[in-house]
């Protein structure tokens, strides 16, 4: 049997943006700036590795998009060299010099900046990484794994970047770090971390489009009752009943042991991915 990766992505404005600055990145492909109308799927042989990210434009701040755009085609053009956490943190690192570099070269992009998360995908584990609050969760059921405790059957993988939270509140736009962001250089502490990798593993890569207006309870109940293309279906249509009131960015993993003809079928919704550089 073939060992492959199966994800399945969507991006949206929602219901209160006038646009998307979101962008996500699965392997050499992106999206960006762009609204999926349905969840699309990619299937990849498992080995070399994989990039599978979100990048979350800075709302409130100039030209979002900008930034968000310029990290994920970044990690896509890279993406296949990323084979430890050290490349990884050096890669963000990279991308928030890059970020910078373009704001000062363009007066109209200043303080631009964007959150980012996501996972890369080895031949025996899984690398995890984020700068701000989007996040990565393991959505994988059946148990307690190393890490901590499961909230709605969730575990969460990246480290948010918002201050302490008051009782009673459960979300903050108050970031602690972003990719830029600030009218000058500000250095960045990357979270990358190793998890354990096993056929039958799901993690959800997700902005807080998804997680701030859906409680986890809530988006770990839908992600047992459905699988791939409709669990990220039904992921969107939570986030939309609760007000959409961000853009919303979710890729989900599936880590497979045979290659099925469901997962090739699904490369016709491909059409808006950009292939990247290499």
């Amino acid at each position: 049997m073939t060992p492959y990766i199966a994800v399945t992505a969507l991006t949206h404005t929602g219901l209160i943006r006038e646009h998307n600055e979101d962008t996500l990145v699965v392997g050499p492909w992106t999206l960006c700036g762009t609204v999926t109308e349905n969840p699309q799927t990619l299937v990849f042989p498992h080995g070399n590795p994989l990039v599978v990210a979100v990048a979350d434009g800075m709302g409130g701040a100039p030209a979002g998009e900008v930034a968000s755009a310029l990290v994920a085609r970044r990690l896509a053009a890279i993406g296949p060299t990323l084979d430890s956490e050290e490349a990884v943190s050096d890669a963000l690192n990279r991308c928030n010099r890059e970020v910078y570099a373009a704001a000062e070269r363009d007066p109209a992009l200043a303080g631009m900046g964007t959150t980012v998360a996501g996972v890369v995908v080895l031949a025996e584990s899984l690398l995890v990484f984020n700068v701000g609050d989007s996040r990565v969760l393991d959505a994988t059921q059946g148990g307690e794994r190393d890490g901590g405790p499961r909230h709605g059957g969730l575990r969460l993988l990246s480290r948010d970047d918002n201050p302490p939270l008051p009782p009673g509140q459960r979300i903050t736009p108050i970031l602690t770090q972003a990719l830029g962001g600030a009218p000058r250089f500000v250095g960045i502490t990357p979270h990358v971390t190793t998890s354990p990798l096993a056929a039958g593993d799901r993690y959800l890569v997700c902005t807080d489009g998804l997680t701030d207006p859906v409680p986890e309870d809530e988006l770990g109940d839908l992600l047992r009752s459905h699988d791939d293309g409709r669990a990220v279906f039904e992921l969107w249509k939570a986030a939309i009943e609760a007000g959409g009131p961000d853009n919303i960015t979710l890729a989900l993993l599936h880590m497979g042991d045979q290659h099925t003809p469901a997962g090739a079928a699904d490369h016709e919704h491909t059409s808006a991915l950009e292939r990247g550089p290499g």
